[in-house]
């Protein structure tokens, strides 16, 4: 056996520290041993892998839910064996789903004389699928009924949206056609968004906190311009409101602002339970206004399991752990503690942008008053003969154990990189101090040592 034949099978195995105590060799990662072993090593083998993981109270670049209550996670726990999809089985985890989706209807203003309807799904990507197929298919409809061809359709939104809206388009052949950013606007507007729409035009999507500087897209007035554009020509554009992180922060820190139901051409709205509706990944939910608005074409009847259960999803089997970990936030919080958590949240984000735009090197982009999410770049004076970059940055708060991602802004603004920071309920004001220091600390190693070559394509960075 040569070198190279040792170092492959090297590359294939695992070498315990601890477990190694009671066992007599290596272990296979890649292949299944012969003979398994005591739970305990098991869950030490791998205990021990995962403290390579990065610290999740210091990921600073995700959205998701990252802390939640004991007694949650014994309710999680106790139920991690139901399956969502099998309704006639678990009956009452069925009933605490129609009840969550009854309370966001609620919460997010639809009439009950429409008949709002809605269902849980893994996450916010579902969801949006959901919605965006209930728009296609809707408008697929109104083509054939006009007599009109069906092979073109596009959809309209900000080249800011999540990935799973582009993923949507290619999935099911749909032009995406994208308002792109434009000086310093990074989300889609009103008057952009009209130039694009035709009578192919399945709807428009409307981000309620985008993921690239946390900022609300004005629904509202996107809304009255349709109107407008419906008068002239006769076009009749639904909205889609992706709330993903804002459907759980608006109606309780910004109660007045208009963008959910309470907006006539809002059809369908989805959010993310696992995001600032505070429950463990990955728990989506999707809400129609009406039940007109969900096409009885993507309603399925399923019997083999028993009973006649109705299933609109695209996955099948789910975890029901996560729904009635929903529930029991709903709860346990109520409006009452939604509202603290969420004005906490936005309390530290505040606080902070404020601080790190203080600091020389430094502009905002946002600051962290729409969801509890903001962004910064270079100050352009400084960056003229600055040594590092806001990636070089980004590697060393690495070094402390803080992800603070670095990227690019959406097209036609590429050129621009930033740092966000996500300010979630795990993150206290102690810690935003702490943080803060290790800037300080990194831009003052950074302007010790003038000669450094500052890295500027971020190719050396994992987003």
């Amino acid at each position: 056996m040569d070198a190279e034949d040792d170092a492959r099978r090297a590359s294939d195995e695992i070498v315990p520290t601890y477990s190694a105590r009671e066992l007599s060799g290596p272990i296979s990662r890649n292949e299944m041993s012969a003979r398994g072993m005591a739970p305990r090593l098991a869950y030490q083998v791998i205990h021990d892998e995962l403290q390579l993981d990065g610290f999740s109270l210091l990921n600073l670049a995700t959205f998701v839910t990252t802390w939640m209550e004991p007694e949650a996670k014994q309710l999680i726990s106790e139920t991690l064996d139901k399956n969502m999809i099998d309704k006639d089985e678990y009956p009452q985890t069925a009933e605490i789903e129609k009840r969550c989706v009854r309370i966001l209807s609620s919460l997010w203003h639809a009439n009950p004389d429409e008949n709002p309807v809605g269902t849980s799904t893994i996450g916010s990507s579902e969801a949006c699928m959901l919605g965006g197929m209930a728009m296609k298919w809707n408008w697929r409809d109104r083509q054939r009924a006009a007599g009109k061809p069906t092979d073109r359709p596009n959809l309209v939104m900000g080249a800011n949206t999540q990935i799973c809206w582009h993923k949507f388009c290619r999935y099911w052949d749909i032009e995406p056609r994208e308002v792109t950013s434009e000086g310093d606007r990074f989300t889609l507007n009103a008057e952009e968004a009209v130039k694009l729409i035709d009578e192919n035009t399945i709807g428009v999507v409307a981000i309620m906190g985008s993921t690239f500087d946390g900022s609300y897209e004005p629904v509202a007035e996107l809304s009255d311009a349709l109107d407008e554009l419906e008068k002239k020509t006769g076009l009749d554009i639904p909205i889609h409101v992706d709330g993903a992180s804002g459907g759980f922060v608006a109606p309780f820190i910004q109660p007045d602002l208009e963008w959910d139901f309470r907006v006539p051409r809002v059809k369908s709205i989805n959010t993310s339970g696992h995001k600032y509706g505070l429950v463990y990944p990955g728990v989506g939910w999707i809400v129609f206004r009406g039940k007109t608005e969900l096409p009885e074409d993507l309603i399925f009847h399923v019997k083999y399991l028993g009973g006649d259960m109705i299933d609109f999803s695209i996955n099948f089997s789910r975890p029901g752990s996560q729904v009635i970990a929903q529930y029991y936030n709903f709860l346990r919080l109520g409006l009452d503690g939604y509202a603290r958590i969420q004005q906490s949240c936005q309390d530290v984000a505040l606080y902070l942008s404020g601080a790190i735009g203080e600091l020389g090197p430094f502009e905002l982009i946002s600051r962290g008053d729409d969801i509890p999410v903001f962004c910064w770049k270079m100050n352009e004076d400084y960056a003229k003969n600055a040594s590092f970059s806001l990636y070089d940055l980004a590697d060393r708060l690495r070094q402390r154990g803080w992800l603070v991602p670095a990227y690019p802004m959406p097209k036609n603004r590429e050129d621009l990189i930033v740092q966000r920071v996500v300010v979630k309920e795990d993150f206290s004001r102690d810690m935003a101090d702490r943080l803060l220091e290790d800037i300080k600390s990194a831009v003052d190693y950074f302007e010790a040592q003038p000669n450094l070559k500052k890295k500027d394509d971020g190719s050396h960075f994992s987003h």
